[in-house]
């Protein structure tokens, strides 16, 4: 598990369940930051990553349209700035910068029914 990530058992003093659930949160997030990376390479022409591995978790998954498809990303971060959580929020902020190098072709969802429709509508004699 990497130091660097956002749900730090040794701070928050968690145990048993609440430990298991910050351990699946902080695998995500990784898997997450792979996905990201690999989406950077590729956005900056260095192809020599394999397929990018939304596989890896749940969260990747059900990310997979928002952050590599046919979309815009956002993504929204909570820093501290307390002396104590200065690591963690620099890490906070690294994380969501790669998002920023992450260039989609959005092309708007057109639907043929909906083409057929306007098209009908545009033949439409008037009374």
């Amino acid at each position: 598990m990497n130091e660097n990530n956002s749900e730090r058992a040794s701070q928050t003093g968690a145990t048993g369940i609440r430990f298991k659930e910050k351990k699946h949160i902080n695998q995500s997030l990784m898997s997450l930051g792979v996905v990201i990376k690999n989406l950077c390479a590729l956005a900056t022409g260095r192809s020599d990553q394999g397929p990018t591995p939304y596989r890896d978790s749940k969260l990747t998954m059900l990310l997979k349209d928002a952050v590599g498809g046919n979309s815009k990303t956002v993504m929204i971060a909570t820093i501290s700035l307390a002396d104590q959580d200065y690591e963690q929020t620099l890490s906070t902020l690294r994380y969501v910068n790669r998002v920023k190098s992450i260039r989609n072709k959005v092309i708007a969802n057109v639907s043929k029914t909906d083409v057929f429709i306007k098209e009908l509508w545009k033949r439409k004699k008037p009374c």
